[in-house]
């Protein structure tokens, strides 16, 4: 009976012993996670998302090749465009828009030192609302207060692009034999605020992209800070 007794006795206390990791495990996991956490999770998952979005842009074809963000000719060179290859120039219309998301690649080198600054910027109130809000909150944040600094940066760097690539004499050249046909209407479009801003909506698209995968796929999720801010919104 006795040894019955301190059989019981012993399971009794490694059960409880068990249980109480158990619960303290609990308690850990469960502890409320400040405010401040939640301000460096969230600059720390847009921080990567950014850095990861921006230098696949960067890359050559990183415009070109992504149907999400190519920039394909403005509507009122589409004519421009079908013009050229009715007389045998698609070629000449083809290197056109190559060349224009050559530009906006080289552009968006600009981008990821002014939303690094924005995001170190962010108030720990901004990154609560920005947590707690909708889908693409951070990409709203980010548009808001970057947008005109980015268009500043990457208008001159599109306009000498154009010039180091050849694109302003090749598009010179192009619209000016599509002037020539007859009974058309001359075009004389400003390519290069056009790609400017094309550029600025392909890097958002992209960081919208990204902030939608980190919010809904854990997976994208690659550290514990990350994992434990954005369960709060799951």
């Amino acid at each position: 009976m006795k040894k019955i007794s301190l059989i019981l006795i012993l399971l009794c206390t490694v059960s409880c012993a068990e249980l109480q990791t158990i619960a303290d495990q609990t308690m850990k996991q469960s502890k409320p996670i400040s405010n401040l956490e939640i301000s460096n999770g969230l600059k720390q998952a847009l921080e990567k998302g950014v850095e990861r979005e921006v230098n696949q842009l960067t890359q050559k074809n990183g415009f070109y090749e992504n149907d999400a963000v190519k920039v394909l000719l403005p509507e009122e060179l589409t004519q421009v465009e079908e013009g050229l290859r009715k007389i045998g120039l698609g070629s000449l219309a083809d290197e056109g828009i190559k060349l224009m998301n050559r530009a906006a690649e080289d552009a968006v080198k600009k981008a990821t030192p002014i939303f690094i600054d924005a995001i170190k910027n962010m108030s720990i109130n901004d990154a609560r609302n920005i947590l707690l809000g909708n889908d693409s909150a951070a990409t709203d944040f980010l548009k808001q207060s970057t947008a005109n600094q980015l268009y500043q940066e990457f208008y001159p760097v599109v306009n000498q692009s154009f010039k180091d690539v050849g694109a302003d004499q090749l598009w010179t050249s192009a619209i000016d034999k599509y002037n020539r046909i007859p009974f058309k209407e001359n075009v004389n479009p400003d390519l290069s605020e056009y790609v400017t801003q094309q550029a600025l909506d392909g890097v958002f698209k992209m960081i919208a992209k990204e902030e939608v995968q980190i919010r809904n796929q854990l997976s994208s999720r690659s550290t514990d800070l990350l994992r434990r801010v954005f369960k709060l919104q799951d």
